[in-house]
C-alpha cells in the first residue's frame, strides 16, 4: 500500500492506494475506502507492491534505537509520468518528506516517505513514464516499528491524525454516508435511485478515469437518500456521487 498527497483547487486530499487480486484497487481517500477496479491491471501479471520488506522479527519486539531495519521500495501508486526528483541516492529523509513528484490523471501528485531514513537507490528520472506498482526508491528506513507495514493500514494515521479518526469512524455506520469519487472521472452508468435499499459493496455508480470504467461501490448498507451525478457528469476526487442513510 503507498501514501500519497495532491492538491485539487488548493485543497489538500491525502490517499492510499493499496493493489488487491484481479486488477482493483483499495482506494483510500480522506479516511473513505472505496473499491475500483482496472481492467487493465487484471491482464498483467500478478507484481506485488513491496512497501517494507519482510521483517517478522522487529515488529513488535523491539521499538528501541536507530538501527537500520531492511531496505524498502516505494513504488508508485497509479500510472503516471515523473515530474521531479527531490532526492539523492545517500540522502536522509524524515517521515512526509517528498520524494518524488509524478503526474497522474492531470495532477501532480506527492509521493513522500513512510518514515525516517536512507535514499539507496532512485529507478526513475524526470520524464519517465511509470505503471501503477513500478519501484521508484529504494528507501532504508530507520528502526521505527510503526514502519513495517505487518500493521494493518488502520494504524497508519498514527500520532496526530489518530484520535481524530477513530472518533469519526465509530459511529459513521449508524448516521449519514456518502460514497465519494475517489479520482477525477466521467460518470458512465448510475445504478441506484433515491429510495433504494443497498447493501455494502454494491456498485452504485460506473465512472471512466484514466481510459478505465471503474466501479464505485458502497462502504456501508442503507438507504439511498440523494443521488449527486448523472451519466455524463465530468467529477473531481472527493466528489460526492451517493447519498445513503
Amino acid at each position: 500500500m503507498k501514501q500519497f498527497k495532491f492538491n485539487i483547487d488548493g485543497k489538500e486530499f491525502k490517499a492510499t492506494v493499496d493493489p488487491q487480486e484481479d486488477g482493483k484497487l483499495a482506494v483510500t481517500v480522506n479516511d473513505s475506502t472505496y473499491t475500483v477496479e482496472v481492467p487493465e491491471l487484471a491482464k498483467q501479471a500478478p507484481r506485488p507492491v513491496v512497501n517494507h520488506a519482510a521483517a517478522p522479527a522487529p515488529v513488535a519486539t523491539k521499538p528501541v534505537a536507530a538501527a537500520p531495519v531492511a531496505a524498502n521500495v516505494v513504488a508508485a501508486p497509479l500510472p503516471g509520468t515523473i515530474t521531479k526528483v527531490l532526492v539523492n541516492e545517500g540522502d536522509k529523509v524524515k517521515k512526509g518528506d517528498t520524494l518524488v513528484t509524478m503526474e497522474a490523471m492531470k495532477m501532480e501528485n506527492s509521493i513522500t516517505a513512510e518514515a525516517d531514513g536512507i535514499i539507496r537507490k532512485i529507478h526513475v528520472a524526470v520524464g519517465a513514464s511509470v505503471n501503477q506498482g513500478d519501484a521508484l526508491v529504494d528507501f532504508e528506513g530507520l528502526g521505527v516499528p510503526q514502519t513495517v507495514p505487518a500493521n494493518a493500514p488502520a494504524p497508519k494515521p498514527a500520532a496526530p491524525a489518530a484520535p481524530a479518526a477513530a472518533a469519526a469512524v465509530a459511529p459513521a455506520p449508524a448516521g449519514a454516508h456518502t460514497v465519494d469519487a475517489p479520482l477525477p472521472g466521467t460518470i458512465k452508468q448510475v445504478l441506484v435511485k433515491v429510495g433504494q435499499d443497498i447493501a455494502a459493496g454494491d456498485t452504485v455508480v460506473v465512472m471512466e478515469a484514466m481510459k478505465m470504467e471503474n466501479n464505485i461501490t458502497a462502504e456501508f448498507g442503507g438507504k439511498v437518500t440523494a443521488v449527486k451525478v448523472a451519466v455524463g457528469d465530468q467529477v473531481q476526487s472527493g466528489q460526492a456521487l451517493v447519498e445513503t442513510a
